[in-house]
């Protein structure tokens, strides 16, 4: 799932295959002169958007490509046009037929099937996205390269045909698939845990394939929360999602009035709660959105000034908005809200509650939103905790033992400790 704004973003890109001990590599296609990237060989460059775009090469010869990094989806993709990524300037390059495995029975997962070009006899795939981008093409096979590690044979899609909601996503080639689906990056590479930190301080972060226990100099205080599992199949329930219980949610000490049956996945898999790197922002169903919205302001009348403009709503789905004098910061009296797994809880504080609006002004004031929106304006039949309430926390996917980690850290200091930073 994405969306939109680029903010310059360094991580560290740790990579193992499913036995093997994490193994630190070299990821860079551009210097920020400010950074020291000599000591160790270590030091990648990435931006956090909507997402996290991690930049690689693909093919052979190797193209640089920036590709978003999106725990929502599974099939890689990239561009296949001048100057994202050339397919027939690389000899690795294969486009897969109609009666290849990769098209039928790994494609399953895949929200659209793929169809079959009666003519090409190629195989066709088309992808949607909750903010209305789209994309469709050929599914192909070329070499992805990290760093300097060994290239991978990988399946993607290469799209010929490309529409974004946001302006901003025209500077990525494509997108790498995290999620569990049999295609995704993590699948094909043998990937059974990874983990990544993001920074609501600066421009610093971490990402990390492999186990961090080894690798990582300072214990990480993860609390776990497991993966839910359907195994029937259910159409409004995604299998291969990273789905977690959402039991329930705090403003300041107060436990919102939610039934338990809205949160949990209704009878046709609608409900679900997914953690999502590819989605900015987090949304929630209607009830569970409405109950939200009506506590937080309570609480903050007197603290913010409402927009009071029925009429704007920021990307669709975020209606509760305010006036806040420019460079006023934000009050730090607002209460936090809480969102209550089972067995982990993420707490979202201060400036990651409110987004200001780019190019809205009201006078001498800026209009700055509240970070949750509303699933049903969407629309959107699930919960999502998008990257945004994800900052200042280590969240880490571990396939093997089924769950979700949750860490509060400051990342900037992570990333310090690790050796770089700003």
């Amino acid at each position: 799932m994405t969306t939109s704004t680029f903010i310059p973003f360094l991580f560290i890109l740790l990579f193992s295959a499913a036995k093997s001990n994490p193994v630190i590599l070299s990821l860079r296609t551009k210097k920020i002169p400010s950074l020291a990237l000599m000591k160790p060989p270590n030091k990648l460059l990435f931006h956090h958007n909507i997402s996290l775009t991690v930049s690689l090469s693909v093919g052979t010869p190797p193209q640089n490509v920036s590709m978003v990094l999106d725990t929502g989806s599974e099939l890689s993709w990239l561009l296949c046009s001048k100057p994202k990524f050339h397919p027939f300037a690389s000899s690795s390059y294969s486009p897969i037929l109609c009666s290849s495995p990769s098209c039928r029975s790994q494609a399953r997962d895949l929200p659209i099937p793929p169809n079959c070009n009666s003519t090409s006899h190629l195989c066709q795939v088309s992808l949607s996205y909750a903010d209305a981008s789209s994309s469709s093409g050929t599914l192909a096979t070329d070499r992805f390269r990290l760093g300097n590690s060994p290239s991978l044979p990988t399946i993607f899609g290469c799209i010929s045909s490309s529409y974004s909601s946001s302006v901003e996503d025209s500077n990525t080639a494509g997108l790498l698939g995290m999620n569990r689906g049999a295609l995704s990056f993590i699948t094909q590479t043998s990937t059974r845990r990874f983990s990544y930190c993001i920074s609501g301080r600066d421009s610093s972060g971490v990402l990390l394939l492999g186990d961090p226990s080894s690798t990582v100099p300072f214990s990480i205080p993860f609390n776990y929360t497991p993966l839910v599992e359907i195994a029937l199949p259910l159409p409004y329930f995604d299998r291969v999602a990273y789905s977690v219980q959402l039991e329930g949610i705090r403003v300041g000490s107060v436990l919102l009035p939610i039934p338990k049956s809205v949160l949990v996945p209704d009878h046709t898999g609608a409900g679900q709660t997914m953690v999502d790197s590819g989605t900015q922002f987090s949304f929630l169903l209607g009830p569970a959105y409405d109950a939200l919205r009506s506590e937080f302001s309570r609480q903050t009348r007197g603290l913010l000034k409402l927009l009071n403009e029925p009429d704007f709503v920021f990307q669709g789905a975020f209606d509760l908005c305010f006036r806040i004098p420019e460079r006023v910061p934000i009050p730090r009296q607002i209460p936090p809200v809480v969102l209550m797994f089972r067995g982990a809880e993420v707490s979202v504080t201060e400036e990651r509650l409110l987004y200001k609006v780019a190019g809205e002004r009201r006078g001498l004031d800026a209009v700055w939103c509240f970070t949750f929106g509303n699933s049903d304006l969407v629309p959107l039949e699930a919960y999502v905790i998008g990257h945004h309430h994800q900052q200042n926390v280590w969240v880490e996917y571990d396939l093997d033992k089924s769950r979700v980690g949750f860490a509060p850290v400051r990342c900037d200091l992570a990333s310090q400790k690790l050796g770089f930073g700003n």
